[in-house]
């Protein structure tokens, strides 16, 4: 029986909003004092975390002066190399500042899409300094609540030229970026633009540098509206622009809830992480989550061992349903291949598809026992299945 402890080698990353999130929510103050986010370095890499990752505020306060920015990125930096954890990505707050409340890069303000970018160029000089290769934009007050007061197509386009923007602003420095856009369909604000990982898929190919733009699907903005998350990460996989991805969970048609990995739908994440596992992803695993509100500190450092072991016990499944040889002969026998397999088309390829004779009543009565199948998978989740079941 694996005993199921992460390593470094596995590439679990959490932010440092994530195990230093207090408990505050719109009904309830702070529940837990502030982690230093050294200690939340050295925690992490006791747990076996690979990486940590920041908005540029959760390490340097606004307001701060340059020389205690300085220090605590020293600081930082210097615990990051003790423990030997790494910072592959980084991102900007552009949604807690009240100069922020009616977005940040589609604001109807000048000044205040100024100030974004500005911003953002200095939290991004900040993440490369600290080794991230991956930047994130979450829009999280890019809305509204009254539809009257943007036009949502203006609103479109001040998103994109910031963008664009940045992009040359990063291949400027040199710094070797590549942007990873995250969607939400609403919260904080009543709507907001790019609700799905699917929207910014389209938006991305009207960027002037579409090669240096992917997405960042996350599972609880996905099960917020019901989208099944393992279809949206296959769009992401196929298209090529999955590059970086946020793990939680959420009950479906909630507020976002940021919970553990894999604390409430243990099947749809089983088929993620068995996808994640097998498509040749190769970048972080990160927990996007934060401890109950009925946490101490320990319970933080609880949660963040529950969502590693979550997600190892299911890589583990995944093994095991490959190896499984009854649902492999049952794949088998429902995707088969039939005799009029579909060609590129040529001329000859077309004419051939159109003088076929189908056998109609043989193709609409192929038995699919998917009944059988899904119960298989049920038994091996819940640990009923033998491993290697014949």
């Amino acid at each position: 029986m694996p005993d199921f402890v992460p390593t470094p080698a596995d590439r679990f990353t959490f932010g440092l909003w994530t195990v230093g999130n207090r408990g505050r929510d719109p009904f309830g103050d702070f529940v837990r004092p502030p982690l230093d986010p050294c200690d939340a370095v050295r925690q992490l890499a006791k747990l076996g975390a690979y990486g940590v990752n920041f908005h540029d505020n959760d390490l340097v306060p606004a307001g701060a002066s340059a020389s205690e920015r300085d220090r605590l990125v020293r600081d930082f930096r210097q615990t990051l190399d003790d423990e030997g954890l790494t910072v592959p990505m980084a991102t900007t707050n552009l949604f807690t500042e009240p100069i922020f409340k009616d977005g940040a890069f589609t604001s109807h303000h000048p000044g205040v899409r100024a100030y974004a970018l500005q911003k953002a160029m200095r939290a991004m000089d900040l993440g490369v300094e600290l080794g991230a290769g991956i930047y994130v934009f979450w829009g999280g007050r890019e809305g509204v609540e009254v539809d009257a007061a943007k036009d949502p197509v203006e609103a479109l386009k001040r998103f994109r030229e910031a963008m664009n923007f940045l992009s040359e602003y990063a291949r400027d420095q040199k710094y070797g970026l590549r942007f990873a856009l995250e969607a939400k369909p609403n919260e904080p604000r009543g709507d907001l633009y790019f609700p799905t990982t699917a929207s910014y898929l389209a938006f991305i190919e009207t960027l002037d540098s579409p090669e240096m733009f992917g997405v960042n699907p996350e599972v609880a903005h996905e099960h917020m509206i019901g989208l099944n998350f393992y279809h949206v990460v296959a769009q992401a996989i196929d298209a090529g622009k999955l590059f970086h991805i946020d793990l939680n969970d959420q009950k479906f048609s909630r507020f976002d809830q940021d919970l553990r990995f894999g604390s409430e739908s243990l099947k749809p994440l089983f088929f993620v992480v068995k996808l994640l596992e097998e498509s040749g992803y190769d970048g972080p695993r990160h927990f996007d989550a934060h401890a109950y509100r009925t946490e101490n500190e320990q319970g933080v450092w609880d949660f963040a061992r529950g969502c590693m072991r979550t997600y190892l016990v299911l890589k583990d499944k995944a093994r095991q349903f490959r190896e499984d040889a009854e649902i492999q002969e049952l794949l088998t026998q429902i995707r088969g291949r039939e005799e009029a397999e579909l060609r590129p088309y040529t001329r000859e390829a077309a004419a051939a598809l159109l003088a076929h004779d189908f056998d109609i009543p043989r193709l609409s009565s192929r038995s699919l026992p998917y009944e059988r199948l899904d119960q298989l998978v049920i038994d091996l989740l819940l640990g009923v299945r033998p491993s290697n079941s014949a």
